[in-house]
């Protein structure tokens, strides 16, 4: 199994994620959660997997939509080792802004 490192605003957002779904269900924000890990841990075994986006934010990064839920995508550099995973995100946020913000 390939390995992954999150950034720590990585770690904040997959918290953020959790903790706004919890206010609701803890038991669905688990699942949420364990989601993002087993795809984070999925791309890292292949960081190709992704798509690119290049004219969104001009950066090396690659793209991943969770299976199960559509709303949330991993953002990730697919060459560094281990893989560097840089934000999670729900599809409605400004990942742009966001992205840039991070360098």
């Amino acid at each position: 199994m390939s390995s992954y490192v999150l950034t720590p605003l990585a770690k904040s957002d997959i918290f953020e994620i959790w903790r706004m779904i919890a206010a609701d269900s803890e038991q669905a924000a688990d699942r949420v959660e364990r989601a993002i890990y087993e795809t984070c841990a999925f791309v890292a075994e292949s960081p190709m997997r992704g798509h690119t986006q290049p004219e969104a934010v001009g950066l090396p990064l690659r793209y991943w939509t969770l299976t199960r839920f559509r709303n949330y995508t991993v953002v990730y550099k697919p060459e560094s080792s281990p893989l560097e995973i840089v934000a999670v995100m729900h599809g409605k946020r400004n990942y742009r802004w966001i992205l840039k913000q991070r360098g």
